[in-house]
């Protein structure tokens, strides 16, 4: 029942979008004077529309997609409204996903037996590569209580499972000692205005948090790949590991080239995502403070977009993690600091500049020239 209403809404769609295809050929056999008095005769009525503060209907699925199609033609932004901006956004999206899942043949498949089970619950726990003669001596030299280490015995968890060679440290402690000297890379995707899929690759450092690079393809390929890190690890930074997934696009050939430019290549655990957290925080601060805001129209547009928001990242906005801290601040933070602490000192002054229209800001100190 379900897929005979998923064909129906189908075709109800397309039905209407072919509708709105034939009005715009007629439109094109009339003149530009007729059009654009009958375009002003229309606003005419709509701004008495909205002085009556009437509440429209809602928009179906196919007047959304059209609107959305319709808006490449021009302007759309002194056109709009009846909705806001960001409605307008989500609408982009949902069309998306109307392609998308027109697109996907093979269904999902369900979850086995075993990756629900409580088995794996207890195979996950981890295990502590502390003995407990080391528990012992722990409690005696710091806390001054003296335990055999058969009663420490007591309360360590059973190994009932096959024995495994016991780590030498978690993954994240390796990471966060080598941060300084360890890059970060990872993949995502983009949808144009045309339902065009994009790729970004980025390359982080982690100490610092700063993008080191950027760049945009619609066909990434391991060459394009390994060309991205050349740009990068050119011997003069102190980089000693690349760590990225396990993702088809990072061959075997991609790492051997790697390693001959004198990093050590780590790849993240199969199904483990975590691994590589501080990159893929990256690329949900990328969505959620400037592609969640836009429609990108093509592989330039999104070019000139992550380059401007890139150098906002890197030079102005600040990183909690970092103490908080900035992670390329330059001169015009380093040279303007102010002395007070609830006011700006006399021989200073506020200065803002917008990024990406105004969807960010950023503010800094400058001096008064005397």
């Amino acid at each position: 029942m379900r897929t005979v209403h998923s064909v129906l809404r189908l075709v109800f769609i397309l039905s209407s979008l072919a509708q709105d295809a034939l009005r715009l050929l007629l439109l094109g056999t009339r003149s530009g004077a007729a059009i654009k008095a009958e375009n002003m005769f229309l606003r005419k009525q709509l701004a008495l529309y909205l002085e009556r503060e009437v509440k429209p209907r809602r928009a179906t699925d196919a007047t959304r997609l059209s609107l959305v199609l319709l808006s490449r033609l021009f302007a759309w932004q002194d056109a709009l409204v009846n909705v806001k901006p960001e409605t307008f956004l989500g609408w982009h999206r949902k069309g998306f996903q109307l392609l998308w899942r027109w697109k996907s043949e093979a269904p999902r498949e369900a979850p086995s037996a075993r990756a629900t089970s409580g088995t794996d619950l207890q195979d996950g726990a981890r295990e502590s590569n502390v003995g407990r003669g080391r528990i012992a001596a722990e409690l005696l030299l710091k806390l001054g209580i003296r335990v055999s280490p058969r009663t420490v015995r007591r309360y360590m968890p059973l190994n009932t499972g096959p024995r495994k060679r016991l780590p030498s440290q978690p993954w994240m402690t390796f990471v966060r000692n080598h941060a300084q000297a360890m890059l970060a890379s990872d993949f995502f995707v983009v949808v144009t205005a045309r339902f065009r899929v994009l790729y970004v690759f980025v390359i982080m450092e982690v100490g610092t948090r700063k993008i080191a690079h950027c760049n945009v393809t619609d066909h990434p390929t391991a060459a394009w790949t390994i060309q991205q890190f050349r740009e990068v690890i050119t011997g003069e930074q102190p980089y000693r590991f690349v760590l990225h997934d396990r993702d088809s696009i990072y061959s075997t050939e991609l790492d051997c080239a790697l390693k001959s430019l004198g990093v050590v290549v780590l790849r993240t655990p199969f199904r483990a995502p975590q691994a590589n957290s501080f990159c893929e925080r990256l690329v949900g601060t990328i969505r959620r403070e400037c592609l969640d805001f836009l429609i990108p129209l093509n592989e330039r547009h999104v070019r000139r977009i992550l380059k401007e928001w890139v150098a906002h990242y890197n030079q102005g906005r600040p990183h909690s993690s970092l103490g908080p801290g900035i992670p390329d601040p330059g001169e015009a933070f380093a040279t303007t600091r102010n002395r007070h602490s609830h006011q700006v000192a006399h021989d200073c002054k506020i200065v803002g500049r917008s990024v990406l229209g105004g969807l960010h800001h950023e503010y800094r100190l400058e001096r008064i020239a005397s």
